[in-house]
């Protein structure tokens, strides 16, 4: 089992690429949004039930395709709520039932990125899409990034097209 980890500022083309890489090698695709939605009918974003149970539901579902053999793609975008801690910590619960873990890094320049933000798409899964607050929380989105751990691959979506990512990713990772 492969967990590909990919991670990236907001708007870098995550989902876009995660789906495409899906279509393209069979994997499942495991978007932080699903569970991040879920968790945020019920609970505030970043509250303590909010926090503890998005992060548990990220582990068990990773756990649980661990163990049948189901290799995925997991989308994450790093940022203050979510435990420094918790990329090695996927990676340990996945190599804990027999599986390996690959990071992919995305990055897009700032001009992309304040282009991107209010895209209609990132309306599907309620994305921050705010040029205002996004350039409120740019450091500690750009301090969560840093603590990230290194990346078996690093893609620049500035001038990247989706399809062609997924095609590295999968080329790379041999998927």
């Amino acid at each position: 089992m492969k967990l590909v980890f990919i991670h990236g500022p907001v708007a870098s083309g995550k989902l876009t690429i995660a789906r495409e890489l899906g279509r393209l090698s069979g994997l499942a695709v495991f978007h932080n949004h699903l569970v991040v939605d879920a968790v945020a009918a019920v609970f505030p974003f970043g509250s303590e039930p909010f926090i503890r149970l998005r992060e548990q539901m990220w582990l068990a579902m990773m756990r649980e395709a661990a163990v049948a053999g189901r290799s995925l793609v997991f989308t994450f975008a790093p940022e203050p709520s979510v435990a420094p801690d918790f990329p090695q910590r996927a990676a340990q619960t996945v190599a804990g039932a027999g599986g390996s873990t690959a990071f992919v890094r995305l990055t897009l320049s700032r001009d992309a990125q304040e282009k991107r933000i209010d895209a209609a798409s990132r309306a599907e899964f309620g994305k921050l899409r705010s040029l205002a607050l996004l350039k409120e929380l740019r450091t500690q989105f750009e301090q969560a990034e840093r603590a990230m751990p290194p990346a078996e691959l690093t893609i620049d979506t500035t001038a990247t097209p989706p399809d062609e990512a997924a095609r590295q990713i999968a080329r790379v990772l041999a998927l």
